[in-house]
């Protein structure tokens, strides 16, 4: 379990139960004459959110106006019901960032760093250590936590800025680009500690990430950018429900016709077929086993047989396409 935090000194009154974690409304983010963000708006309320988006979608542009760090021209951002330009110490308070980018300071200890930066959140010295310590061991970095950040694996140091951001006991977590530059064991760990602060309920979670697998593994509902732009938001486990199930077979038999109509009966959706070949749309309430019982019953053999869901991946592309 991830470190229990009392709330800091003097935070400010709680937001509605019902705010959103992240909510955007009209955002417009410039530097210089240069447009980043163009008008978005959108509401998450999901446990983990995956930001997906190609290099230069505006991912980190985002999460800079969510932490107030750059201010919008037009439009506000808000998370847990605060505004980010006019609140931003307070969101700070609330929140707990893993940039990705180092900024771990080589020579301070992984506790002595942590214990700084939640100070820095609003915790009282003796509390900050303490949850310094219990974060430290929770991303299992304890028997490491008294060497120097300079000495750290790139691993170690990717686990230690998990460890500051969950210490000060956040209402958010942003967490970019995680997984970063990790081997398969590191990424596996990183992903199940994800995965463990999500199933407690504590924290919401927002995965800034271009690793599609990442995404699919731990959040269940996405927005996806492209050039500054939302072209893709949903629940990613409804949507994952919704997918239409598409089976090509190959029919082997006499009564290919009589096959389909008992198909059609049954709910799928036909496809004109030439010869013994068959595309059909399987309803939610039948499964592949239904059709082959179908075929049995009328003397027929089913082959060539192709059928998946869409995939993350399926949905991301169609995404930059549609948003072309």
């Amino acid at each position: 379990m991830p470190p229990q935090v009392e709330p800091a000194a003097a935070p400010a009154a709680p937001a509605p139960a019902a705010a959103p974690a992240v909510e955007f409304d009209g955002l417009t983010v410039r530097y210089g004459r240069r447009e980043i963000l163009h008008g978005l708006s959108a509401r998450f309320h999901g446990r983990v959110i995956g930001l997906l988006g190609p290099n230069g979608a505006g991912k980190s542009t985002l999460i800079h106006a969510l932490l107030g760090f750059v201010r919008p021209a037009s439009g506000c951002a808000r998370v847990l019901g605060l505004d980010a330009a006019r609140q931003p110490l307070e969101i700070r308070r609330q929140t707990g960032y893993m940039p990705e980018n180092d900024a771990l300071i080589a020579p301070m200890t992984a506790v002595s760093f942590v214990r700084l930066m939640a100070e820095l959140a609003g915790l009282p010295s003796e509390p900050a250590l303490e949850r310094a310590h219990e974060a430290l061991f929770y991303v299992g970095l304890g028997e490491a936590r008294y060497r120097k950040l300079g000495g750290y694996s790139l691993g170690m140091r990717q686990l230690a800025k998990l460890a500051q951001a969950i210490a000060h006991g956040p209402r958010l977590l942003i967490l970019d680009e995680p997984t970063n530059s990790l081997d398969p064991p590191a990424r596996a760990r990183m992903l199940r500690l994800i995965r463990e602060i999500r199933d407690t309920g504590e924290c919401q979670i927002l995965l800034c990430s271009h690793l599609l697998r990442d995404v699919e593994e731990t959040c269940d509902e996405v927005v996806i950018l492209k050039q500054g732009n939302i072209v893709h938001h949903a629940d990613l486990a409804e949507e994952r429900r919704s997918n239409e199930r598409w089976l090509e077979v190959e029919v082997v038999g006499a009564d290919v016709a009589g096959f389909a109509t008992a198909a059609a009966a049954r709910g799928c959706q036909l496809d004109p077929h030439v010869g013994g070949s068959l595309r059909l749309r399987l309803p939610a309430q039948l499964e592949v086993r239904d059709l082959y019982q179908l075929a049995a019953n009328r003397g027929l053999q089913l082959r060539r047989l192709s059928f998946r869901r869409d995939t993350l991946e399926d949905i991301f592309l169609r995404a930059m396409e549609e948003g072309s």
